[in-house]
């Protein structure tokens, strides 16, 4: 068979490579910026495991882009992306079917308007084949997605090097720090090693133990899909899988109590589950070693059994699936471009960006930033207290170590000035400090778009 020969792109020209949310919302900042553009989507003339259509920005999984409540989140992600001019937010709005306090939408109307809204900007070019290489005389944007063809992912590996690249996704839970009943925990480091009290620790008694064991092996698992089990188990083991291999398994693996003593009896508990921080700030820790199969709903009812964890707020769940993601840390700066090679960006969740609305924000800034550095603008790197700004600080922040794929939570920004007591009222202060950071960081930055918020948002 001959090879396909790839379509020239002007030398003048960006190129976007994926035709995903990132990549699609990439390539709409650029064009309204006067920036000619291609956009590269391999579907569909190959598709790909994940997908049914050959539109842009096609929603793989759910309808639903999450809550609109501000307090949350991934509802002032939302507002932030409202006031930076995103396409798809605005498309996805327009086409929203009823979903109570979350933004749902009619997925084949939403692929299909952004699909047509591109294919007729004048300065976009969609070519449809797939991308084995990186473009070596253009500014370009990588938003091939978790699932990136085993062609262009030899060529980042060999842009990037192997070792920086990721290929499973196999993350424990992490949880608010607020929400943690620290009363029913210890800190403290095995052996006193570290700072001596580098973990917060739940102990377990011997019935403790047991019942949450047979907990974990009766509960419900996600089905994984043919594309995801391959060469899965060859990373790491699921916490089910080990609490399934014997009784003791787990007590002898992650939640081994050797090294560490209950303060309140200075005995050594039966078994011991770690609590590691994941930032600076103590605002958020994940669960060690609790990587994990289990469905969402299954992970709050069994890991909330946990003593300190009954009334714990997820940041995010446990997932092992099939992913393709940069140490990002290590190879992006701020604004999402390679640090080896500026002219080389990525967006979505190659970034480590997890998430439907997390890929359209780091697409926006990625064509933002790329747009800027075109014409000489000073760079977009908004401020850690807004929702966006401390995703991509997690994402880009060279001591984050060891680097996990993460969706947007208030667990990545920083404290609030005063403490703020009850999870709403925290909520709420930590929403309107970023909004009205984010609206005083635009009034400093006119290259940035700015739209008003309506009441109704």
């Amino acid at each position: 068979m001959t090879p396909t020969v790839p379509t020239p792109i002007p030398h003048e020209r960006c190129v976007v490579i994926g035709g995903g949310l990132a990549g699609t919302e990439a390539a709409w900042q650029l064009a309204e910026r006067d920036i000619p553009v291609t956009l590269v989507e391999m579907r569909p003339s190959m598709m790909g495991p994940a997908h049914h259509t050959g539109m842009l920005a096609e929603l793989v999984c759910s309808n639903s882009l999450k809550t609109l409540d501000v307090s949350q989140a991934a509802g002032e992600l939302k507002r932030e992306l409202t006031v930076l001019g995103s396409m798809l937010l605005d498309v996805a709005r327009r086409v929203s079917v009823p979903a109570g306090t979350a933004l749902a939408v009619d997925r084949n109307e939403f692929a299909a308007r952004v699909t047509h809204i591109l294919d007729e900007h004048p300065l976009v070019t969609v070519v449809r084949q797939e991308r084995t290489s990186i473009p070596g005389s253009c500014r370009t944007i990588v938003a091939s997605g978790p699932l990136t063809s085993a062609s262009l992912e030899g060529a980042l590996s060999d842009l990037v090097g192997h070792d920086r690249l990721a290929f499973f996704d196999a993350a424990a839970p992490i949880v608010d720090d607020a929400t943690v009943d620290h009363e029913a925990l210890f800190r403290a480091s095995r052996y006193g090693k570290g700072e001596g009290a580098d973990y917060l620790n739940i102990p377990l008694s011997r019935d403790e133990y047991y019942s949450f064991r047979d907990c974990l092996v009766g509960a419900e698992r996600t089905q994984l899909k043919e594309f995801e089990t391959a060469d899965l188990f060859h990373a790491c083991q699921p916490i089910e899988e080990i609490a399934r291999s014997s009784p003791d398994a787990m007590r002898f693996g992650p939640l081994k109590p050797v090294g560490l003593s209950d303060p309140e009896t200075g005995a050594r508990p039966w078994a011991v589950v770690q609590l590691r921080a994941e930032n600076a700030s103590r605002t958020a820790y994940n669960i060690v070693g609790f990587q994990t199969n289990l469905t969402f709903s299954e992970q709050r009812r069994v890991f909330g059994m946990l003593p300190g964890l009954h009334n714990a707020d997820f940041l995010r769940f446990g997932v092992m699936h099939r992913n393709t993601y940069l140490d990002a840390p290590r190879l992006l700066d701020p604004t999402l471009a390679l640090r080896s090679d500026p002219r080389i960006r990525f967006a979505g969740q190659i970034t480590g960006t997890e998430g439907y609305v997390e890929a359209i924000a780091s697409g926006l800034l990625a064509g933002i930033n790329t747009a800027a550095n075109i014409q000489g603008s000073e760079a977009v790197i908004l401020p850690p207290t807004t929702a966006l700004g401390a995703l991509i600080a997690y994402a880009t922040n060279p001591e984050t170590t060891p680097y996990q794929p993460m969706h947007v939570n208030w667990g990545l920004v920083p404290p609030l000035a005063e403490r703020v007591r009850g999870k709403r009222e925290r909520y709420a202060a930590y929403a309107l400090r970023a909004h009205g950071d984010l609206v005083e960081y635009i009034s400093a930055h006119p290259f940035l778009y700015a739209k008003e918020v309506t009441d109704a948002y």
